[in-house]
C-alpha cells in the first residue's frame, strides 16, 4: 500500500497513557485496525477524537504489530464528495 494512501476509519478506542504517549486505534473497512498517535505532529486537530468518530488517516506504514498512520484528522463533509 503506497505511502500516500488515504483511508477512512472509525475510532475504536483512545489510549491516554500509552508507552510512547497518547494514541488511538481506528478500524477501516479497507484494511482493518490502524493505530495513530495523538501527538500534534500526527493528529492535526485541536481536540482528540472519541470512540465512534470517523477520521481520515494517511501516510500509512505496516509494522510488525499492525498498520500505523503518520497523519490523521477528523472526517469532514467535503470528504464525502471525494469518496
Amino acid at each position: 500500500m503506497p505511502d500516500e494512501t488515504v483511508v477512512q476509519a472509525v475510532v475504536d478506542r483512545i489510549v491516554r497513557n500509552g508507552r510512547h504517549g497518547p494514541y488511538a486505534v481506528a478500524k477501516s473497512p479497507a484494511i482493518g485496525f490502524i493505530t495513530f498517535s495523538l501527538d500534534p505532529s500526527v493528529w492535526r486537530e485541536t481536540e482528540w477524537p472519541e470512540p465512534g468518530t470517523w477520521v481520515v488517516l494517511s501516510k500509512l506504514s505496516k509494522k510488525r504489530a499492525g498498520w500505523r498512520a503518520k497523519q490523521g484528522r477528523f472526517f469532514k463533509p467535503s470528504d464525502e464528495q471525494l469518496a
